[in-house]
């Protein structure tokens, strides 16, 4: 299966969900438009859902690396959701995972996003 992008929303955060086997050559050229778009139209929170990802390659490997500087470089963030398999073991070799939060549940990833609240009171 190639790879498909659908983007959706919850709140400020832009959800990217992956599907496919394989991000191979091409496919990576797909991504990076996507995230390009997103930034230049003002987003600042991504999360990358890779539930049904199965493969990734090193140039989008990259591209996620850049984003993730480049997001939190503007005062955003970029997180990742249930890598898993060898998009898992690839991410874990270059030790991406100490560096970009990740999450097994969507709406833990989601709080993650939200400020911290300085609003108790002694």
């Amino acid at each position: 299966m190639d790879l498909e992008i659908s983007t959706r929303e919850s709140g400020d955060v832009t959800i990217l969900d992956l599907r496919g086997r394989s991000i191979k050559a091409g496919e990576s050229e797909l991504l990076r438009t996507n995230l390009q778009k997103l930034m230049a139209n003002g987003v600042h929170k991504v999360l990358l859902n890779l539930t049904d990802l199965t493969q990734v390659d090193s140039s989008a490997v990259t591209f996620i690396v850049r984003t993730y500087v480049s997001l939190r470089g503007q005062g955003g963030d970029l997180k990742l959701l249930r890598p898993s398999g060898h998009v898992h073991e690839v991410l874990g070799v270059l030790h991406l995972l100490k560096l970009i939060p990740s999450f097994e549940d969507e709406t833990q990833a989601l709080a993650s996003f939200l400020p911290l609240s300085y609003s108790a009171k002694p």
